[in-house]
């Protein structure tokens, strides 16, 4: 059974990262999306709210696991028997800085590989950072997000 994960903040996760999800669950037997918090970053939404939008979000997708986790992605790969790490990239810079990031890894874990989706144009633009400066300006970001994001962003607001 081919298992892959597929980490990151998604504070909050986007249109961009659905897609890559979805896509990379058609080629792996289970896909763990691995919601974690980034310690460089104040959040914008709490873990557990990520986690609950991303499950609305991917309801119909069956071989997709979401779930956090803390510590070193190596550790959670080993502990899961997890060989594979899925990113999505943008442009030439998500490139430069995600090799550099596979080539630490492959470093601790010699027996882990990373496995590059490139996004969908209509998604290149997109980010998490974006979509937050938006909505920090209370811009529309309904076309960026799924709808479970506006829903969490709404009920966190209301807080």
């Amino acid at each position: 059974m081919k298992k892959a994960v597929f980490p990151g903040s998604f504070d909050p996760v986007t249109n961009g990262h659905i897609d890559i999800i979805r896509r990379a669950a058609t080629v792996f037997d289970t896909l763990v999306v691995g919601v974690f918090n980034n310690v460089r970053k104040q959040s914008f939404l709490p873990v557990e709210d990520r986690v609950v939008a991303l499950q609305e979000a991917l309801t119909d997708v069956k071989n997709v696991q979401v779930v956090s986790f803390d510590g070193l992605l190596t550790d959670y790969m080993v502990q899961n028997d997890i060989k594979v790490i899925v990113r999505g990239l943008r442009s030439v810079t998500d490139y430069e800085y995600e090799q550099g990031q596979a080539q630490i890894i492959h470093q601790l874990n010699p027996t882990i590989d990373t496995f590059f989706l490139l996004t969908k144009p209509e998604c290149s633009f997109v980010s998490s950072s974006v979509v937050r400066e938006i909505h920090h300006f209370g811009g529309d970001i309904s076309t960026l997000v799924p709808k479970s994001v506006l829903k969490a962003i709404e009920c966190f607001s209301n807080k």
